[in-house]
């Protein structure tokens, strides 16, 4: 960090131009404490639409497309015509690899590639009817975060915030652990026409222990003298808006400039695994090799949900398995597995699992057929997603797909209507939530979006 930037987050350039106005330094008034009180804050908590089941979401998001017959839609007859050609001109179809059992008094089909899952089967609902509009990875991404895949549209993490406010006012109300670079990028966390203010907070390296995130200390200036150069900009920037109101923009930069001072306190607090004991971090797997990276991720998704975070996502890549499938989905399941039921199972003893939703899928699914012998194809006619807590009825296998998980063939569900369903659970009609721009009303859902109320509890 430059010695010559003393807020880290602001730059030289945004000292100069992100205050947006020409007064220079001596159009500091005093007037900015008083301006400051006046001042609506847009991320505080409103009110839901009705009584929520959920509070918060914690969204495990598998980019890649995970293979729904080799984790969680038993097909016993794709192994009766494993390597035999398939109905796609130049594929044979892939049997699985891996064998399923039945878990818990639910009887969920889960295979033995997620072993610590299995122990919270009736604690998942598991749709095994997804289904979505595009094949191509960045297109499924996108409209598994945004509805859309063909318009930049805010991010479900933004539409919650917005509708929902945020409960702590010392740390973003949105957050995304570990996002692509790839696949849509930031259109995947931001929030596109709704104000700045409401994108996601992206936390690209999860650093260890103390060492904090990157930007976030100042080690040019006691914090005392921040506030007064903030006060400073920030003086600016409220005469911008007196002079141009109409631009929300504005605002926006105000609330995020006091948010990121408030935040060097309070984020190195959650980051900080130091208070966790032992046996917390041993149940993660912090340390373990083939998990401690994804372990990490949902520790600190514990700490945020517990800390105030309405929306929480935690990103895990390299699950497009058009080769290599027997070598790398073992391996992709092992950094997840251990983490994920630890997730789990300390949200529940800690009593937030009621009223956390855990969202678990990837963009679309994978066929079971190829033209590799080792490998599936993109399939987005049928895929595999669960939740659990926060309302969903646990213990619950919704949805049919043919006998080879090509197509779905009972209670398909949309990628809308999910949606739908995670607002409803956080007590916002999909169809009430709406955003006025470019002369109309925009929704998370556009004009479509049911809620899948088998699946509530």
């Amino acid at each position: 960090m430059s010695m010559h930037t003393p807020f880290p987050f602001l730059s030289r350039r945004d000292l100069l131009q992100r205050s947006t106005c020409g007064f220079g330094w001596l159009a500091f008034t005093g007037l900015c404490a008083e301006a400051a009180a006046a001042e609506q804050n847009p991320t505080a908590v409103k009110p839901s639409h009705f009584a929520p089941r959920a509070k918060r979401v914690i969204f495990l998001a598998m980019r890649g497309a995970p293979s729904q017959m080799d984790l969680f839609d038993y097909k016993p007859k794709l192994q009766q015509v494993a390597d035999k050609p398939s109905e796609v001109q130049g594929r044979k179809f892939v049997g699985s690899s891996w064998s399923f059992k039945q878990h818990g008094q639910s009887g969920q089909w889960i295979s033995e590639l997620m072993p610590h899952l299995t122990k919270h089967a009736d604690d998942l609902c598991v749709i095994k009817s997804m289904r979505t509009d595009d094949a191509t990875h960045t297109a499924g991404f996108v409209q598994l975060h945004t509805g859309s895949a063909r318009f930049v549209r805010p991010s479900i993490g933004s539409w919650v915030l917005y509708g929902l406010g945020s409960v702590n006012e010392n740390l973003p109300g949105f957050i995304t652990i570990s996002p692509t670079l790839q696949f849509g990028g930031v259109q995947n966390y931001g929030c596109a026409f709704l104000p700045a203010v409401y994108q996601g907070t992206p936390i690209t390296d999860l650093v260890r222990a103390n060492e904090g995130i990157e930007n976030i200390t100042n080690r040019a200036l006691p914090r005392e003298v921040q506030r007064k150069q903030l006060d400073l900009v920030q003086s600016l920037n409220r005469q911008a808006v007196q002079r141009n109101p109409e631009n929300s923009q504005l605002e926006s930069v105000i609330q995020s400039y006091e948010l990121a001072f408030r935040m060097q306190v309070e984020l190195p607090k959650v980051m900080d695994f130091a208070t966790e004991t032992k046996a917390t971090r041993d149940l993660y797997g912090i340390d373990n090799p083939a998990c401690d990276k994804f372990a990490r991720q949902c520790l600190l998704a514990r700490r945020l949900a517990e800390s105030g975070v309405r929306f929480i996502e935690v990103m895990d890549e390299d699950w497009d398995h058009h080769f290599n499938l027997t070598e790398d989905l073992p391996r992709r399941c092992r950094a997840v597995d251990q983490p994920i039921a630890a997730l789990l199972a300390d949200l529940k003893q800690r009593d937030l699992l009621k009223d956390t939703l855990v969202v678990w899928g990837g963009e679309f699914g994978r066929t079971p057929d190829n033209d590799r012998p080792n490998g599936r194809n993109h399939n987005n006619t049928a895929f595999t997603m669960w939740m659990a807590g926060g309302g969903v009825r646990p213990g619950l296998s919704y949805g049919e797909t043919d006998d080879f998980s090509y197509k779905v063939v009972s209670n398909e569900v949309h990628i809308h209507d999910l949606h739908a369903t995670i607002l409803h659970l956080l007590g916002l009609d999909h169809k009430k939530l709406t955003y006025r721009h470019a002369g109309r009303d925009f929704r998370l859902t556009d004009v479509y979006g049911r809620v899948v109320k088998d699946i509530v509890a």
